[in-house]
């Protein structure tokens, strides 16, 4: 038994998967200016990748994707705890889900296989963790502790450019709504822009949007 009692199977894989509690917004065209003035307040690692998700067959419930052509990578939906709402700022459905990632035998990246979609994506992450009730930066890899991430990020997928803006916090399961709202709080402690509105149309994952 490993933390929160997590098991471990016979070649040592964690049987429960890593926890997340997630929200995200994807638009279409580039990042806006003022979105990445808005969001450059805070401390960030840029990071540049292309993940290839699995489209076809759908499999609701399940999200499957292989990340840099190396690594499987499959979430499993485990319901949603209701809405993120910040008065005048943000309004979203929040998503859980447990993870499990394996190494695999590189996977050709010159062309798509059938039913399978490359995202290539431009993340800009800045990570918060819970301090007192309120969020403060924190440095990438400082530990297993519990945390929310914020991703900014501009991607190619489908011939057309998108971007998107995420949370998603990770740690023990009596944690993430915890982390999720503090980084929310602080984030949007400051107006979007004006051309800017995250509400429930936009809301919605990778896999989600690319079915749609």
């Amino acid at each position: 038994m490993g933390p929160e009692g997590q098991n471990r199977g016979p070649l040592g894989l964690d049987i429960e998967g890593m926890r997340t509690l997630e929200v995200r917004w994807i638009f279409a065209g580039p990042v806006p200016t003022a979105m990445a003035r808005w969001i450059g307040a805070f401390p960030a690692q840029t990071i540049v990748l292309e993940d290839t998700y699995l489209v076809h067959p759908h499999m609701p419930g399940l999200s499957v994707k292989v990340r840099e052509g190396r690594t499987l990578e499959v979430k499993a939906y485990d319901g949603s705890p209701g809405l993120i709402e910040v008065p005048k700022r943000a309004r979203g459905r929040l998503e859980a889900w447990r993870k499990w990632s394996f190494p695999c035998d590189p996977v050709s990246r010159d062309s798509d296989p059938a039913g399978w979609r490359t995202v290539r994506k431009r993340r800009r992450i800045s990570r918060f963790a819970r301090v007192g009730g309120s969020a403060v930066p924190r440095a990438p890899g400082a530990g297993d502790e519990s945390e929310c991430a914020v991703e900014l990020a501009e991607f190619r997928a489908l011939g057309d450019d998108w971007w998107t803006l995420g949370f998603e916090a990770t740690g023990p399961a009596a944690a993430l709504r915890g982390e999720l709202d503090a980084a929310a709080a602080l984030v949007f402690g400051r107006a979007l822009p004006g051309e800017v509105e995250l509400d429930t149309s936009g809301c919605m994952s990778y896999a989600q949007w690319l079915r749609r």
